[in-house]
């Protein structure tokens, strides 16, 4: 019960905690709408369940043993993030006349980005590499260890889902598309300082 309880609270932190799935989510519901969040924050869960997956099957003890390999995985996850930042700075700016369909981003591409932003943070792998060699006792049950990841992926999904609904809402949504160029350029800015933030301090 003590162990549930800390994996429990540990993840609601790590998920409510700013990073680039925050960005990612923000920056999807604010220009292609409450649907493109929605998938993207699907995205992010599937990714989670990528980062449980390898822990499990004991990769991820290989992964914080091979420095190189894992210096790797973050250069190309902070690489995946300064594309993404730039992509969004130089986007263009979408009519929010009601009598124009608004620009649509596609499922899969909004799943895609949710998906890789997550499977590539490095932060997301420390998170889940840590609850399960720091927290969850190497007695437990696998099956309740395999809960344990469902549930961390479940979490990202609802809290990045409720993210996605209420920047996507028509209110305040139209409010900022008024002022989504500045918007777009300041989330540009954000993931892409976010990403050579990540790099550096792997080169340094």
């Amino acid at each position: 019960m003590v162990e549930l309880f800390a994996v429990a609270i540990i993840t609601i932190l790590a998920v409510i905690s700013p990073g680039a799935d925050f960005a990612i989510i923000t920056r999807n519901s604010l220009i292609y709408g409450r649907k493109s969040g929605c998938f993207a924050s699907l995205g992010i869960a599937a990714g989670v369940l990528i980062h449980v997956f390898y822990t499990l099957v004991g990769i991820g003890i290989i992964i914080s043993q091979t420095p190189s390999l894992f210096l790797i995985i973050r250069i190309v996850g902070a690489l995946y993030l300064i594309y993404i930042g730039y992509k969004t700075f130089i986007s263009k700016t979408i009519s929010v006349d009601n009598n124009h369909e608004p620009e649509i981003l596609g499922n899969f591409y909004s799943f895609k980005n949710g998906f890789f932003t997550n499977a590539l943070n490095p932060k997301t792998t420390l998170f889940v590499l840590s609850v399960y060699t720091q927290v969850v006792n190497p007695s437990t049950s696998l099956y309740i260890q395999i809960a344990y990841g469902i549930f961390m992926s479940f979490a990202h999904l609802i809290w990045f889902s409720l993210v996605a609904c209420f920047l996507s809402s028509e209110k305040l949504r139209g409010k900022l598309l008024d002022k989504q160029k500045i918007i777009n350029m300041l989330i540009g800015v954000m993931l892409t300082m976010l990403g050579l933030w990540l790099m550096t301090s792997q080169l340094i």
